[in-house]
């Protein structure tokens, strides 16, 4: 693929040789040999002439170029520095007041993003703490309730040692009570 500096350059030296032939043609028998050597001199110039034209004009195109491939890739600190007072360095200045807004945005969206995460982990922290104070009543009740159930059980057990000894003591007083119906009977 030609570069722009070629596609400028070209179409110089072409016009510049175009402009050199229609030259010759016109009065190309009353040339002498310092004729040819001045055309030849000014092929050469026109050559270098259109060359550096070239590469007047590619040299912003690609240094801005490149800096917007870096600022593609994220570099929001590149800036193009052209010291041209044409379009180029318009271009330049525009360029650089785009990638400034695109930095300024970018520390804008950061600083937005660090004050939400504060906000966050404050809101966080304070539902941790909410959190842990409901686990230790949980554990507190949890205990209370398992004491009340050792004691619920020890009085069940109690409950049922004293039926049993109720039940025992009613046996031995309706032994006792048939015995004394039995001996108040044999009398």
């Amino acid at each position: 693929m030609p570069s722009i500096a070629s596609k400028i350059a070209l179409p110089v030296i072409l016009a510049g040789s175009f402009a050199i032939i229609i030259f010759l043609a016109i009065d190309y028998e009353k040339m002498g040999l310092s004729t040819y050597v001045v055309l030849a001199l000014l092929i050469i110039c026109i050559f270098f002439f259109g060359f550096a034209t070239g590469q007047s004009v590619a040299q912003p195109i690609k240094k801005l170029l490149q800096r917007a491939n870096n600022l593609s890739k994220g570099d929001l600190t590149t800036r193009v520095y052209l010291e041209t007072k044409d379009e180029f360095g318009d271009l330049a200045k525009a360029f650089n007041k785009i990638a400034e807004n695109l930095e300024e945005s970018h520390s804008a969206n950061e600083s937005t993003e660090k004050s939400v995460d504060i906000k966050v982990r404050a809101k966080t922290q304070a539902l941790e703490e909410v959190i842990n104070a409901l686990e230790q009543k949980i554990k507190n009740r949890t205990i209370e309730l398992e004491k009340m159930m050792k004691a619920s059980e020890k009085l069940q057990q109690d409950a049922k040692a004293k039926e049993l000894e109720t039940a025992a003591l009613k046996k031995e007083f309706d032994g006792l009570k048939a015995r004394v119906g039995r001996s108040k009977s044999s009398k």
